[in-house]
């Protein structure tokens, strides 16, 4: 089931994800600042010079500087239960251990780049290896997972 950080039913949330809501999640991303960009303390400014390889596993610091390109996504691959205990702030959830995770990726722009994690890496890993298989070249995941993240004072939200 896809959820968004604003709780939508599952099908509207599929729906909007459907019509461009990695487009409009990233444009969103970009004009924010503050609070709303999830953020690691040791890399506030940071911006990443050049996209990440696709399936490159990044250490929180070289992920958040990758967040803040143009037009990222951050796709959460963990369970609903999970996301909505804490996830990065504007990040999509997609289970990847649910029976439709692979239709919900084919919903997904493969040509934006995406910024995929997990709790420790692996799901992450699991999901990068399906979402290289379906054409998306420019997708890479947080080495660690949230609890890295959190670890380097990441930013989570439970909105």
């Amino acid at each position: 089931m896809l959820r968004t950080g604003r709780r939508a039913p599952a099908r509207i949330a599929a729906l909007t994800l459907s019509l461009g809501l990695s487009l409009g999640v990233s444009v969103g991303l970009s004009a924010c600042g503050g609070s709303s960009e999830p953020s690691v303390s040791t890399s506030a400014g940071a911006v990443a010079s050049q996209a990440p390889a696709t399936g490159a596993a990044l250490d929180p610091v070289k992920f958040a500087a990758a967040l803040k390109r143009p037009a990222t996504v951050i796709l959460d691959v963990r369970t609903p239960a999970e996301y909505a205990a804490g996830h990065l702030p504007g990040a999509v959830n997609l289970d990847v251990e649910s029976s439709d995770f692979l239709t919900g990726l084919d919903q997904l722009d493969p040509g934006v780049p995406y910024a995929v994690y997990c709790r420790s890496g692996n799901r992450s890993g699991v999901a990068l290896t399906a979402m290289t298989a379906r054409g998306f070249d420019k997708a890479y995941h947080l080495a660690g997972g949230i609890t890295a993240w959190q670890d380097a004072g990441g930013d989570v939200t439970t909105d």
